[in-house]
């Protein structure tokens, strides 16, 4: 269990910080104190949020504009921090992003983007930053994931288990460094607002479980690290849902996959 009110003399780094739920996770930290290293592709608008942190709470905040679903990007990412010094002592990877249609037709160049983003980054950056806390005896990481990771999804199948990827190496990190001192959560949201409209896209989805804000989101996620939770489901609705999804066969996983997906294969023709 970790003290979270204040978190000064910490630097966090947090991708996907542009906007959504990575945004409100850099403004949660830099309400405790926390210096910042916030990541994301759009530059103008991560230089826009540093601005405002910078003068609302007087923190320090240094931005990098970076892909991560460039490959190269987590360790660019981790190798820019080396170079001013930083020691990330908070990594949050919320960086992500879907690409839906049939398997059959998607194009493996945008499927192999999606899942370094939403995965691959993740893991690597973990892998990068864990070394450092653990020989610190402190340190968290936050891994975003999605209650998509525990069904599979029609029409989302890489996406669904991109973020399967992510609970699993979460919760096994997380084990195996339960003594360090270093703690490791995976967070699921489900259907949020954000710059990738899934309320409009999942709208099925939506109405059942209900539209979650990135606030409530970033809440369920620092309450559960206050807690021996290993990963948490945003929201009562949305932790009934992937309950029953872990628990009923396959085949009706599939059936309310179809269900649930209505609109999007209206949306992509299928």
């Amino acid at each position: 269990m970790q003290e979270l009110s204040r978190l000064s003399g910490t630097t966090a780094l947090v991708t996907g910080a542009s906007s959504g739920i990575g945004a409100e996770f850099a403004r949660r930290l830099a309400q405790r104190g926390t210096d910042l290293v916030i990541v994301a592709r759009s530059g103008d608008k991560l230089e826009e949020l540093a601005s405002s942190l910078r003068s609302a709470y007087g923190v320090r905040v240094l931005t990098e504009k970076l892909d991560l679903s460039d490959p190269e990007a987590p360790r660019e990412m981790f190798e820019r921090t080396v170079e001013h010094g930083i020691e990330v002592g908070f990594l949050v990877n919320s960086a992500g992003g879907g690409a839906g249609g049939p398997v059959a037709q998607a194009d493996p160049m945008a499927i192999a983007a999606m899942v370094n983003l939403n995965a691959q980054a993740v893991i690597d950056s973990t892998i990068r930053f864990l070394p450092g806390m653990v020989s610190r005896g402190s340190g968290t990481i936050v891994n975003i994931a999605s209650v998509s990771a525990f069904q599979p999804t029609l029409y989302l199948a890489a996406y669904a288990a991109s973020k399967a990827m992510v609970q699993s190496f979460t919760q096994t990190v997380a084990a195996e460094v339960a003594e360090s001192g270093v703690r490791v959560l995976a967070v699921h949201p489900g259907v949020t607002v954000s710059g990738q409209k899934s309320e409009d896209i999942l709208p099925e989805i939506a109405r059942l479980c209900g539209v979650r804000q990135p606030e409530q989101v970033v809440t369920t996620a620092f309450r559960a690290l206050g807690s021996r939770k290993l990963s948490v489901v945003d929201g009562r609705r949305y932790s009934m849902y992937a309950a029953v999804a872990q628990r009923v066969p396959n085949r009706m996983n599939i059936a309310l996959s179809r269900r649930f997906t209505r609109t999007l294969r209206s949306l992509i023709g299928v």
